[in-house]
């Protein structure tokens, strides 16, 4: 807290901001062809500044004071275009290009506005967040998976984790994109199978903005059920080199971009943690350790081509800390040695590269991409955690996933009716090797396996849009099927056709209704599908294991009033699920067992399993306006899955039913903001216990673990969490550098979310298991309580040069 109030003190000592004025400069142009627009207006919302392009499409806002402001491009026959918040500093010119497109009427009774992320492909479901959205976010400490949560229909778990789970979907059902180029892991120490994990791998000070879309999927997207996020990158700087260092309370994070030549830029930055210094002083008992790249290059191989590489990468650590804190009271002990040797040792590193060619043309541009991911992830685990002696060896176990994948892309444009086609390869290898004594198979069963597959997909689609009633009327329509070597059924493309349909009707200036229709397809993860028997063959390729369906129905209202920033919208959804992997084991469906630490998925496997997800989603945005910004969301929700082994539908692992976000912020004058969250969740439902298989000392001691009762699957529910997180920010600006220093709070309320109770063994003084009196065939055993959370305040400070 010392450093805290001295940053208190300097924020009133330090001189405010120099006289010399800020820049943004930029280029405004047609993305059909990519030529610039000339004489096309560019204004500072709520100032007096502005400025006109010139013959290529370049302009330049000169003079600014460093601030914060909404700045549009405008010219007549194109749809206008906001960029929200951007912050312009004395130390660096802001690039900032608009991307302009045609009216498809020349009739000015209908108003149509860019600023909401409204796009022929994507007319429905779809909000967009920018740099500063995501930097400032309260509690969010500049994770991009932690301020999604403030969208309608996105939940997470009352963990520590980044788990986004969308309305009423399995976290493995989101798929990320870069710059077009999908990128398959965005978190840190990421569930195989899934895709959530306690620290984003994206740093903020690279990303320009992001568009989550929750529904009416485009054509060109595939392999998803529930969301796809498409982030664009910054460009780097053309002119000079410029540096951002952030220190957190967990992190260092450096970041530099600049020019290479006269024809490349340049953007990149690393993070190195010492998070496990901070839990060591908290006396966790583990201790994680992670780091991370980033990079993107430019290159404008002339005015028709541009040609852009990315690569994003991790590795991570996560040990076990065998420290015995002092005062420890006796329950605190249990639960420390419980948690001791049930959390494995484990290491994981992964990586995307992806290089993407655009040739623009007069009436569109083709797009080609090639790229390669990789995932390593190794677990292994000893029977209290004593490795002198291989017989104590639970589980070790070591997987790869790599996909090298190649599209192409052609996109058309005319006056009123856009057409997008392109075709898509994938050839993917998985490989596993695992000694396992722990899994309740067959008894005395100790399961090995190493092996590996490898697995050809391929796809292809059309889209087109077209406008009606002078534009009031926007119809779009997409048809893509996909075949792969996992499956008999999966081989035959035809066995997938996906076809799509929006809709998107003006009803008055700034009104709207839309709807959408569509039938989607996902692989099962790799543990599924490259899961082998005794036999060393692929059994669930045998069991013929098939895309997972889904089929989207959705409708809504949305209003928008662009002069003041405002937005406002109610949709429904309603989601049918088919062929959803059911565990041959237990005879339960893999979206009703969860993905939390467990490899989801490594087990024989059959596609029988329904589902069904509906609800409605409430949003009101206010983005900033008279140095304002509110987010308001609200979702009702239920997701449902059928079992083999039981009757009906059962509650899934993902059924909150209710979800509250409520973000609220504002600007002060001499650069001070402040910001807070509030976050309320449904209680998710669990399955309990088995206490009498799980007391058999030859059970515990094979498993170290207690054992579900899945004949009362999801039958018990958590109560609801709630969360208030704030956050505090000062900014100082001078000519040739910024400071930035924040105070983060999460969980201000130190809110105890409550979690299944945890059967432990009860325990003698010399930590060996006492033996039930009554019944020597088992342990003695008790239920202790698992609460989830804790107030964590962050100090953080940021320095550009």
């Amino acid at each position: 807290m010392r450093l805290f109030f001295t940053i208190i003190l300097l924020s009133f000592t330090l001189s405010d901001l120099f006289a010399q004025g800020a820049e943004v400069r930029g280029r405004v142009f047609n993305p059909v062809n990519n030529e610039g627009i000339p004489f096309a207006n560019v204004i500072v919302l709520g100032t007096d500044f502005g400025t006109v392009t010139d013959e290529n499409g370049n302009y330049v806002l000169a003079n600014l004071p460093a601030g914060l402001y909404n700045i549009r491009a405008s010219f007549i026959g194109y749809r206008a275009k906001t960029f929200f918040e951007i912050q312009v500093t004395l130390a660096r010119a802001v690039r900032l290009d608009f991307d302009l497109r045609e009216e498809a009427s020349e009739l000015t009774e209908v108003t149509v506005n860019a600023d909401f992320s409204r796009s022929e492909e994507t007319p429905i479901s779809v909000r967009r967040l920018n740099t500063n959205e995501i930097e400032r976010y309260p509690g969010g400490n500049r994770d991009i998976s932690r301020v999604i949560q403030s969208l309608p229909g996105v939940a997470s778990t009352a963990s520590f984790r980044n788990d986004i789970i969308i309305r009423g979907g399995a976290p493995n059902e989101n798929k990320f994109f870069i710059d077009e180029i999908e990128v398959p892991v965005i978190n840190h120490f990421s569930t195989q199978g899934s895709s959530g994990g306690p620290v984003g791998i994206l740093n903020v000070n690279l990303i320009k903005n992001v568009d989550v879309i929750t529904g009416g999927f485009p054509a060109d997207r595939m392999n998803s059920l529930s969301s796809f996020f498409e982030f664009q990158l910054k460009e780097g700087r053309k002119d000079k080199m410029f540096t951002q260092m952030t220190l957190g309370a967990s992190e260092l994070t450096l970041s530099n971009e600049g020019p290479i030549g006269e024809k490349t830029t340049y953007i990149l930055s690393a993070r190195r943690s010492y998070l496990q210094f901070l839990f060591r002083q908290l006396q966790l008992p583990f201790l994680p350790t992670f780091n991370d790249f980033q990079l993107k290059t430019t290159t404008k191989l002339n005015a028709k081509t541009e040609l852009t590489f990315i690569g994003v990468g991790a590795i991570d650590d996560f040990a076990l800390n065998f420290d015995v804190p002092e005062d420890e009271t006796e329950e605190e002990r249990e639960q420390r040695l419980y948690t001791l040797e049930n959390l494995p040792v484990s290491t994981q590193w992964n990586y995307a590269t992806g290089l993407k060619l655009k040739r623009f043309r007069e009436n569109g541009f083709w797009t080609f991409i090639l790229s390669r991911n990789m995932l390593n992830n190794r677990s292994f685990k000893y029977a209290q955690n004593d490795n002198s002696n291989p017989d104590n060896l639970l589980f070790d176990y070591t997987s790869q996933e790599s996909e090298n994948k190649f599209r192409a892309e052609n996109s058309i444009f005319a006056k009123g009716f856009n057409l997008k086609y392109g075709v898509n390869y994938e050839y993917a290898r998985y490989f596993i090797s695992e000694i396992d004594r722990s899994t309740l198979a067959t008894e005395g069963e100790v399961i090995t396996a190493k092996a590996e597959a490898f697995f050809n997909s391929y796809g292809g689609f059309v889209s087109a849009s077209k406008y009606f009633n002078n534009e009031r009327l926007l119809v779009t329509a997409g048809l893509r099927m996909d075949g792969s070597t996992f499956g008999k059924t999966a081989q035959n493309p035809l066995n997938q056709l996906s076809p799509r349909a929006s809709v998107s009707y003006q009803i008055k200036p700034q009104l709207f209704w839309t709807a959408n229709v569509g039938l989607y397809y996902q692989k099962p993860p790799y543990t599924a599908l490259g899961y082998r028997n005794s036999e060393g063959e692929l059994e669930n390729q045998i069991n013929d294991i098939r895309f997972i369906r889904s089929t989207h129905f959705i409708t809504g209202i949305e209003k928008v009033i662009p002069e003041k920033s405002r937005r406002f919208s109610v949709e429904g959804f309603y989601k049918l699920y088919a062929n959803y992997p059911s565990s041959i084991r237990n005879g339960i469906s893999l979206a009703n067992l969860g993905a939390d630490f467990g490899v989801i998925g490594n087990e024989p496997v059959i596609s029988n399993s329904d589902g069904r997800a509906y609800g409605l989603e409430f949003l009101a945005q206010q983005r900033f306006f008279n140095n304002f910004y509110g987010i308001a969301a609200v979702t009702l929700v239920r997701s449902e899955f059928t079992n083999p082994n039981t009757e009906g539908f059962v509650p899934s692992a993902w059924d909150n039913r209710v979800i509250v976000s409520l973000t609220a912020g504002r600007r002060f004058k001499k650069n001070w903001e402040i910001g807070a969250r509030w976050r309320y969740l449904g209680g998710l439902p669990f399955t309990p216990v088995d206490v009498e298989t799980s007391s058999l000392r030859e059970v515990w001691d094979l498993t170290g673990r207690a054992v579900l009762d899945f004949n009362q699957i999801n039958s018990q529910r958590l109560s609801a969490f709630n969360q208030f997180d704030f956050r505090v920010d000062k900014r100082y600006f001078f000519n040739k550098w910024n400071l930035n220093w924040y105070f983060d709070v999460q969980n201000a309320f130190n809110f105890q979310a409550e979690q299944p109770p945890v059967l432990i063994p009860v325990r003698n003084s010399d930590g060996s298991i006492k033996i039930d009196p009554n019944d020597p065939s088992r342990y003695q055993m008790r239920f202790i309580d698992n609460p989830a959370g804790t107030i964590l305040p962050t100090i953080g400070i940021i320095v550009e040069f």
